[in-house]
């Protein structure tokens, strides 16, 4: 005999509120907007985190503990790069103004999706042209390395 409330299960479409946190906070909350819609499986949420989905019941409010490193990996000093100015140009707003703490979103090598970097430093202007001559990105998962604590609330399983 079936269940009468669904339960989330690989490749379940949701719809959610949720919030990621770590050590300095939230990271996405949606609690207090409209909620997530998403796919398990198609790499929207970090597998760590979808596991966490897996036999929630809809209607369901879970809140979970995901210990250093587990959600979203080690952080990598490789990812922390300069990227040069004229590169910058290339891919985005010429224009475009960097300080610390700035999220940029940068096109795949693809063209078909995004990552993002979080700007560490901004090199001094050498050229005088009023810009940096270079940023230095961090493009590890801003929780990387951190515990997170993942709070769900399931909407909808479909």
């Amino acid at each position: 005999m079936a269940s009468s409330s669904l339960r989330v299960h690989a490749g379940s479409f949701l719809t959610l509120h949720y919030r990621l946190s770590g050590p300095g906070g939230d990271i996405i909350n949606t609690f207090h907007d409209k909620p997530a819609t998403l796919t398990l499986g198609t790499g929207e949420l970090s597998p760590a985190v979808e596991q966490r989905l897996i036999g929630l019941e809809e209607g369901a409010r879970a809140s979970f503990e995901i210990p250093a490193g587990e959600a979203f990996g080690e952080r990598n000093p490789e990812m922390v790069q300069w990227v040069a100015r004229k590169l910058l140009v290339q891919m985005g707003d010429p224009d475009e103004d960097y300080a610390v703490g700035d999220v940029v979103q940068f096109p795949t090598p693809d063209g078909m999706g995004q990552y993002a970097g979080a700007v560490r430093q901004v090199a001094e202007d050498k050229d005088g042209d009023g810009k940096p001559d270079s940023v230095l990105f961090d493009f590890n998962h801003p929780l990387a390395g951190q515990p997170v604590t993942f709070e769900v609330q399931v909407i909808g399983v479909l």
